[in-house]
């Protein structure tokens, strides 16, 4: 098997254990979010396996993936633009992001540290995504006289923190493997 095609295998063995694990959520929120167990592990563990490019383009697929899986959460408005804006913010940014964790932490030597910076800044950047569509889009949901931001920070925030130290924690554990950390690109 050349190598691309072994790539490919590999990236879509990851994509679909990722939407398996994207449907045991320990928690749902109403206006879309939910804590999984650690769904994102495999898309950020092709960006260290594999390259930019790989694990950029397995995000992609996977936010995809996920809108057709999942749903889109319609807008609380029928604004086209708003609607992209969900689709671009929400999914395909969003999970994009998870396949730069390699490339992100690319200069530091040591991979466990490597694992946890990588991880801990595109779940950040996933955090942003998810932080901009909720002050631009879905500010309608706000309690009256409490700030977008904050509403917006406190909603995301919810359940991106634990959904953070879940993958964190996973990704920890595994980064301390044998095998992973000679499938690491340096």
């Amino acid at each position: 098997m050349n190598t691309k095609t072994f790539n490919l295998t590999r990236a879509s063995i990851m994509i679909a254990l990722a939407c398996a694990l994207s449907f045991f959520k320990i928690l749902e929120l109403g206006n879309g979010g939910s804590v999984t167990m650690g769904s994102m592990v495999p898309i950020i563990l092709v960006s260290f396996i594999l390259d930019k490019r790989w694990g950029i383009a397995t995000g992609v697929i996977y936010s995809l993936t996920q809108m057709l899986l999942q749903g889109v959460a319609a807008p609380p408005t029928e604004d086209f633009l708003n609607y992209m804006l969900v689709i671009l913010l929400d999914y395909v940014l969003a999970f994009s992001v998870l396949g730069m964790a390699g490339t992100i932490s690319s200069f530091i030597k040591n991979k466990c540290f490597k694992v946890i910076f990588g991880t801990t800044m595109v779940i950040f950047l996933r955090f942003v995504c998810h932080f901009l569509s909720g002050i631009i889009i879905w500010d309608v949901y706000a309690p009256e006289g409490q700030s977008v931001f904050l509403y917006s920070l406190l909603y995301n925030g919810s359940y991106m923190l634990i959904e953070f130290i879940i993958t964190l924690t996973v990704m920890f554990l595994i980064s301390n493997l044998t095998y992973f950390k000679n499938l690491i690109k340096n």
